[in-house]
């Protein structure tokens, strides 16, 4: 079995996904006066606490069965809805990016109400996919499923070993409850520090929605090439793509992945 692909190209790659986390300054100062003001209502996580990523190799039990048994997360687990019902859109943006910068294990972004949409379509039709990551001696391959407003990730070594109880290394999770009043969807992902560097993270983060988000033909073409012809994909097509694409140059446009 091959998991690994050989590139000489890491190092500029490499450098070039790091500058991805870094925030915009004006931005992060208004933020951060923000959650001063309100720095004891400000979203207290639970999350964290519950969460326990398996070790790798170290299969868990039944992925699939216990996240279908658990309630959907609500924002109320992470945020007081009530103290941001007068806030507009752009404040509670503000303030989301602000407090998970603060956090190095997380990721979040803030996408629009409608372009989530539009992703989830997607997901549903295609509710597993493959990512390559840039890694030391090459690209390591990862393999991410959607559940419900939710996406857990693992590598493909451990998937092809375990299956659904394949150790997890990172989740997104979508908050819609703003969804309508304030037409945005809060995500927050969090990752296995053992197994992924932050850059690394948000490297699979921004891919998703590289693919989900108003894909490219080619992107297109290679997720319905791996949910309806899987004997036509190829792995290459995956790294070639990502060694051509904004993604190493540019923040995406509708939502950004930040610490």
């Amino acid at each position: 079995m091959e998991h690994l692909q050989k590139n000489s190209h890491y190092a500029k790659y490499a450098d070039k996904i790091a500058k991805l986390q870094k925030n915009k300054p004006e931005e992060f100062n208004k933020g951060l006066e923000k959650v001063e003001e309100i720095h004891k209502p400000v979203p207290v996580t639970g999350d964290s606490k519950e969460r326990e990523f398996s070790m790798p190799t170290k299969p868990k039990s039944g992925l699939s069965s216990q996240t279908s048994m658990k309630k959907e997360k609500t924002l109320e687990d992470v945020m007081k809805i009530d103290l941001i019902a007068d806030k507009s859109a752009e404040e509670i943006s503000i303030l989301w990016k602000t407090f998970f910068t603060a956090k190095k294990e997380k990721l979040c972004a803030v996408i629009p109400s409608a372009t989530f949409r539009k992703m989830k379509e997607l997901y549903g039709l295609h509710k597993t996919f493959l990512l390559p990551l840039p890694r030391k001696d090459g690209y390591e391959f990862f393999i991410v499923q959607f559940l419900g407003n939710e996406a857990h990730f693992t590598s493909l070594i451990n998937y092809q070993a375990y299956n659904e109880n394949a150790p997890e290394v990172m989740s997104l999770v979508h908050y819609t409850d703003v969804a309508e009043s304030k037409e945005i969807v809060l995500m927050v992902g969090e990752f296995d520090g053992n197994s992924l560097s932050l850059q690394e993270a948000q490297c699979l983060a921004n891919q998703v929605e590289m693919y989900y988000c108003n894909p490219s033909e080619s992107k297109k073409y290679l997720l319905d090439t791996f949910t309806f012809k899987p004997q036509e994909f190829k792995h290459q097509d995956l790294v070639d793509q990502l060694e051509n694409i904004s993604l190493l140059t540019e923040e995406p446009s509708s939502s950004k992945a930040k610490k």
